[in-house]
Order: C-alpha cells, then sequence, then structure tokens
C-alpha cells in the first residue's frame, strides 16, 4: 500500500505529537537550510525531538519521505490561465519559483513518476486545460514543457551553487575567464562561437527562461493549429 493510501497510527501527545505534515514539514525546512544531505529519519526525528523509530510507523522508508517532501512542495505548484498556452506557462513559471525556494527540489524532480495528490491535482489542471486538443499532440507537448523547465531549473540551481563554492559570480567568472576566451577566439579556429560570446544578446536568467519558454510554446502552438 503507498503511503499515500496508508492510515497515519493514532496520535500520542506525548513525548512529542507526530503526524506525516509535520514530519515533512520539518524535513523540508532541513532541506531548504543544508540540502537533501541533511534530511534523514534519525536527523528529522531529532529535530521533532521524537525516537526514530516512531517515525517509521508514519513513514516507512526514506524515499517515502523524500515523495512527500516532493508533493509538498508540488502544492504551491497551481497552473492557472485562460487556455492551454497561459496554463503551460503557469506551470513552467510555478515550478522554477518553487526550485528556487527550495533548491533540493529541483534534484528530486523529473525522475519516476510522483503520485501524490498535489501533484496529481497539478497534472489535472494542466491536462484539462489541454482538453481541446488531441492526446497525441497534448500529451507530448506537456511532456516537452516538463523537459524544459526541470532542464532550466537544473541549469540555474547548478550555477547559484558554483557561485557559493567558488565565490564568483555569472560577471566574476567572465572578467577571470575572459583573457583566455580572447586569446582562443584569436586563432580563428571558432569563429561561430566568436561572434555569439561577442555580438550575442547577453540576457539574464529571467530572460534566458522565458524567451525558451516562448520559443517552445510557439512550437506547440504550430502544431496544434495544424
Amino acid at each position: 500500500m503507498l503511503v499515500w493510501e496508508r492510515p497515519e497510527p493514532l496520535d500520542r501527545p506525548s513525548p512529542a505529537p507526530l503526524s506525516r505534515e509535520r514530519i515533512v514539514r520539518e524535513s523540508i525546512r532541513l532541506a531548504d537550510a543544508d540540502g537533501l544531505e541533511a534530511v534523514s529519519l534519525r536527523k528529522v526525528a531529532a529535530a521533532l525531538n521524537a525516537g526514530p523509530m516512531r517515525l517509521y510507523g508514519y513513514i516507512a522508508t526514506k524515499d517515502e519521505l523524500l515523495d512527500l517532501m516532493v508533493d509538498a512542495v508540488h502544492a504551491e505548484i497551481r497552473p492557472t490561465g485562460d487556455g492551454w498556452r497561459e496554463v503551460l506557462h503557469s506551470l513552467a513559471e510555478a515550478t522554477r519559483q518553487a526550485a528556487h525556494r527550495h533548491e533540493w527540489f529541483a534534484d528530486l524532480i523529473g525522475g519516476r513518476p510522483q503520485l501524490g495528490p498535489n501533484t496529481l491535482a497539478s497534472g489535472e489542471a494542466v491536462v484539462a486545460a489541454m482538453g481541446g486538443v488531441d492526446l497525441d499532440t497534448a500529451v507530448p507537448a506537456i511532456s516537452a514543457v516538463n523537459a524544459y523547465v526541470i532542464g532550466a531549473v537544473r541549469r540555474e540551481i547548478t550555477e547559484r551553487r558554483a557561485e557559493r563554492a567558488t565565490g564568483m559570480d555569472k560577471k566574476q567568472w567572465q572578467a577571470a575567464f575572459g583573457p583566455y576566451l580572447e586569446r582562443t577566439f584569436a586563432t580563428g579556429r571558432f569563429p561561430a562561437l566568436a561572434t555569439v560570446v561577442r555580438d550575442g544578446p547577453h540576457l539574464d536568467a529571467d530572460q534566458t527562461f522565458r524567451a525558451g519558454l516562448d520559443f517552445l510554446l510557439d512550437g506547440i502552438e504550430a502544431r496544434v493549429s495544424l
């Protein structure tokens, strides 16, 4: 029986009251502060002033805990809008914002399908918005948007982590490695790349994400209009 269907044990007021909601909320707090490596049933139990064995009455494995955490974040992702394009755009933006609030979320999305109630509610809103589109187009379109968002978000989170690890932001990194690129481009071996670096648009993270998303949605719209 999946965790979504398995009843919780009866609450005991002492030494510390527990529930899956409290366990998941505390797990998210730990992960937000120190990453997924800070989350284990032992560490969560200690933060809740409870013995680790008590948690096993609510959650059987760490994988179940991670699934519950992901589903809790999906409660923050509520796609809205008039028509499929607005809803897919809303899905992408809301997912990205959730990952910015919870960096660890980017490490867990995109694997096996999530089956929790909040995740299913989000998926229901998206599929319902595609109701006027044939399934042969709607299903890969939704998958394409999800794949784009996962890739873009993971890149952004990786860049954030690199900045923290190195102490160098994007401009500082460019200043440090710019001379190397100039020397390399001066050889004439990479003329196309040299043109992009010197003359191409230099977009920030928000602009890059939204431009790529618009390209993708334009392509889906062209297919839907056939």
